[in-house]
């Protein structure tokens, strides 16, 4: 049979724009996503473009106060950071979780605010897929345990390098990378353990992983990234799905609409929902709630949807 695993993104940037900033709720929050019964905790990346705790520091404190859940970027951004202390950082991480860790990656979503962060970190935009490549092959030589490693790129260079403690696994955490269409689908195929977009298309969703699955020289886990607003009312639903999208990527809900999985409505619409991607070959699900009590929000996902989603399905 078919095993879908759930995952619950940490609401790193909700906390910040309600001027909360209250790490320590967070961490609790994914030890209950834990208890409740989820697969997977995740956390964002954005140091400027849209602020929140860091994601490295906050899964650290996240892996002491669990056991079973994966931890994972959803996603991080490697161009901002130096490959040797990006990899000793998770490397890092990954032993404190004792192997949970995934690491998603991505470039960065072409618009003039995450530009302006890029600019402010002092990092080429326009040179950050190519950073981001590099900086996963001299990570991946750093995590071998072959020695000291030299690497040599366009972007980074340096000489007898060992880092320590070494990951958890033999060469690292698993990488998965974001991203659609035929560059990044030809990227995910030839640097990544795993597969993390939002296609708002169920279709879409199939033929991408199609192609990746075709191309690939390794086992790609296909997941999704994916936001879900619950309430019985269907209107309500939707204002609230707006409010908070608008909220949290200052576009408007149309323009989000456009390009990400997006869902508002009921508890078990929303599972059939999910399941047409699982249907569709994703076997990671990451959840986003909208929603402005994330306490509660978490526990009627945990309790209305999850039971839904673990049914069994045919192979």
């Amino acid at each position: 049979m078919v095993e879908t695993r759930v995952g619950y993104l940490l609401p790193t940037r909700e906390q910040s724009l309600l001027d909360e900033h209250d790490p320590g709720r967070l961490v609790e929050q994914a030890r209950r996503a834990e208890a409740l019964g989820f697969d997977s905790v995740w956390a964002g990346d954005s140091p400027v473009t849209r602020p929140r705790a860091d994601p490295l520091l906050l899964l650290a404190a996240a892996a002491h106060v669990t056991e079973r859940v994966e931890l994972g970027t959803a996603v991080l951004l490697p161009a901002l950071r130096h490959p040797i202390l990006l990899a000793h950082q998770l490397a890092t991480l990954d032993r404190l979780a004792d192997g949970r860790l995934i690491a998603g990656m991505g470039a960065g979503f072409p618009n003039p605010r995450t530009e302006a962060q890029f600019d402010a970190i002092g990092v080429s935009f326009k040179r950050r897929v190519s950073r981001m490549e590099e900086s996963i092959e001299a990570m991946r030589k750093l995590w071998s345990g072959a020695g000291p490693v030299s690497y040599r790129g366009e972007h980074f260079a340096f000489e007898d390098v060992t880092l320590a403690p070494p990951p958890a696994r033999p060469g690292g955490p698993p990488i998965w990378l974001a991203g659609g269409g035929g560059p990044a689908l030809r990227r995910v195929a030839r640097l990544a353990d795993g597969w993390l977009p939002y296609p708002p298309e169920v279709r879409t969703y199939a033929e991408e992983r199609d192609v990746i699955q075709t191309a690939a020289t390794r086992p790609v886990t296909p997941a999704l990234y994916a936001t879900v607003c619950l309430d019985e009312d269907a209107e309500r639903a939707h204002r609230r799905l707006r409010t908070s999208i608008e909220r949290y990527y200052d576009a408007p809900l149309e323009f989000i609409q456009s390009i990400q999985a997006t869902f508002a409505g009921t508890a078990g619409e929303a599972a059939k929902w999910l399941t047409s991607y699982a249907e569709a070959g994703a076997r990671h699900l990451v959840i986003r709630l909208a929603t402005d009590d994330h306490d509660a929000g978490l526990e009627a996902f945990a309790d209305l949807v999850l039971p839904l989603l673990r049914q069994e399905r045919p192979a």
